[in-house]
């Protein structure tokens, strides 16, 4: 599986971006996804992830009500959509799929990863 993230960019605080992950292969609908950040000298850390077949979403708690996980299976596609963003929200996006079951929020757990797509929320 290829993962390919779109769609950051620069945008002031109580502002909203929508990030998308398109993936390759035919089996992008067995696979559950996450999206991961990492911020300049931090570590990566879990944001949100849903199942395979978009019935169960988990989030961090630093995005729970703001941000929204979804995907379109028909398009090979996860979104991030994220509402309200503050500017420690800023950092570089990462979707990654196939993650181990009751470990949706480790890194580690997951098989497959996209390049990132820098998101800058300015105050």
């Amino acid at each position: 599986v290829q993962l390919q993230a779109s769609g950051g960019g620069l945008v002031q605080a109580g502002g909203s971006l929508r990030l998308s992950c398109a993936a390759s292969g035919r089996t992008f609908s067995s696979y559950p996804m996450g999206w991961f950040r990492q911020a300049p000298g931090k570590e990566r850390e879990f944001v949100a992830a849903i199942s395979w077949g978009g019935g169960s979403t988990y989030y961090a708690d630093s995005v729970k009500g703001r941000f929204t996980i979804s995907r379109e299976n028909a398009k090979n596609t996860v979104y991030l959509q994220m509402n309200s963003l503050k500017p420690e929200d800023t950092a570089v996006y990462y979707c990654a799929a196939d993650f181990k079951p009751s470990s949706y929020d480790s890194s580690s757990s997951y098989a497959y990863w996209g390049q990132g797509t820098q998101v800058t929320v300015s105050s």
